[in-house]
């Protein structure tokens, strides 16, 4: 099902023609904030408590439905948990966006070009320049690649649709409040340290991961793995910078520095070691990592689970 979903993601994309989940959950989750922060004067129990139940109630959900299918016909059961992960997957949706900045970029187009990457990043892009445009991308690729793909493969290859549904819920409920602003520093606190806590272990698994793929697609593997290992801690996020160090290592580039946020500037330490100025064709190279480290991602954790079963049955 797994390997099934993933072909899917490859082919599909994400189809905003079919009805997702994670729209469903930042629907949910606009409606809880507005019930409940009213209600609830400390805004840090408010987020706790929403935090529970959007990912609890996605979990319980994915969970019973597919148990009732499962009793009905395990047919239905396969299509339903196969198309669930599918959604959970962003291989295909991660390139997709990321795109058009490049093609904007190659045409000469940075108006364009920023206009773009303002739909898949937090960060202002109206004044960026060609050359902090492509970093925005490459950040956003790197950091994407462990949320959108490792993960999810993760907690499905250990716990099904539920669990990597459980994960989307936090990862998307970590993206609507986990800013560090006056309006969400307390309500957004759990959610963001859920979503720590869940991408802890793919984030280290991630960096390897990405390190090899470098390899495969014929970057500097062997300055990927240095980078990841010297600059992987220095981001304030403590998962974020495992990808984006690698990525950065592999590119032969550097990565991070100060970056606006809603108007609001942000310091953040250099990762990687310049050794060559970005360019646009740094993006291409960073989107063949994304589907390198995808690939390999996948046969690695169906391999390990494969293995597991085989011994548990012996």
């Amino acid at each position: 099902m797994v390997g099934l979903a993933f072909v899917l993601d490859l082919v599909l994309g994400d189809n905003r023609q079919l009805p997702h989940p994670v729209r469903w959950i930042g629907s949910a989750a606009t409606w809880m904030e507005r019930r409940v922060r009213p209600r609830i004067t400390h805004q840090k129990r408010a987020g706790c408590l929403t935090t529970l139940i959007l990912v609890g109630g996605t979990y319980g959900t994915a969970w019973s439905l597919l148990a009732g299918l499962k009793a009905i016909d395990a047919s239905l059961h396969f299509v339903m948990e196969t198309m669930l992960l599918y959604t959970t997957l962003s291989t295909r949706g991660l390139y997709d966006e990321s795109r058009p900045v490049l093609l904007h970029l190659r045409a000469g187009n940075l108006d364009n070009a920023r206009e773009s990457l303002r739909w898949i990043v937090g960060r202002d892009t109206r004044h960026l320049d060609r050359k902090e445009t492509v970093r925005a991308t490459v950040e956003t690729v790197a950091e994407n690649t462990v949320d959108g793909v490792i993960a999810p493969l993760f907690y499905a290859c250990i716990g099904g649709a539920p669990l990597a549904l459980a994960y989307k819920c936090a990862n998307t409920l970590d993206s609507m409040f986990g800013y560090r602003n006056e309006r969400y520093r307390e309500f957004g606190w759990a959610s963001a340290r859920l979503d720590d806590a869940a991408n802890w272990l793919p984030a280290r698994l991630g960096g390897p991961l990405l390190a090899m793929s470098a390899w495969v697609v014929g970057l500097n593997a062997r300055n990927a793995w240095r980078t990841m290992w010297r600059d992987g801690h220095k981001h304030l996020s403590p998962n974020a910078g495992i990808p984006e160090a690698a990525v950065a290592g592999a590119l032969n580039v550097q990565l991070g520095g100060a970056q606006s946020y809603r108007g609001q500037w942000v310091e953040k330490p250099a990762i990687g070691t310049n050794l060559k100025a970005l360019e646009t064709e740094d993006i291409a190279r960073s989107h063949r990592l994304l589907f390198a480290a995808s690939a390999l991602t996948l046969l690695s954790f169906l391999a390990v689970r494969t293995t597991m079963m085989i011994h548990s049955t012996n």
